[in-house]
């Protein structure tokens, strides 16, 4: 089992598209695919925490984002943010969310508060 650290962006690469191969394959727990295919994820995850940044959504793309998941419609924010012509200018960005309609959002939607708190992006 020929298994080497992640050190370059190629390397990462190339064990994803390993990782990717090995997973469409679905081999068993405990079999040498399937360990090879844990230690690989496990490579993966370091690299990746020590590499990639993630950053917190933008409140009103991770809005956008629930109300495409749950299948909301403007209607349905209507209790949680205001008349439908609010809820337009919120998802514009032309209107902050205020921090009742932070707290209604968390508390319905389950958007965690400190993502809604952040700064919006520029519409």
């Amino acid at each position: 089992m020929d298994i080497r650290p992640i050190r370059t962006e190629a390397d990462y690469k190339a064990t994803l598209k390993e990782i990717s191969a090995l997973m469409e394959s679905d081999p068993d727990l405990g079999t040498p695919e399937g360990d090879r295919l844990d230690i690989l994820a496990t490579l993966v995850q370091a690299y990746e925490a020590k590499h990639v940044s993630i950053t917190a959504p933008d409140p009103v793309e991770a809005i956008k984002f629930r109300m495409d998941q749950s299948g909301l419609s403007v209607k349905d924010l209507e209790p949680i943010i205001g008349k439908s012509n609010r809820v337009y200018e919120v998802l514009s960005r032309k209107r902050p969310l205020t921090l009742a309609m932070i707290r209604r959002l968390h508390k319905s939607l389950g958007i965690p508060a400190d993502v809604l708190i952040a700064e919006t992006a520029a519409g």
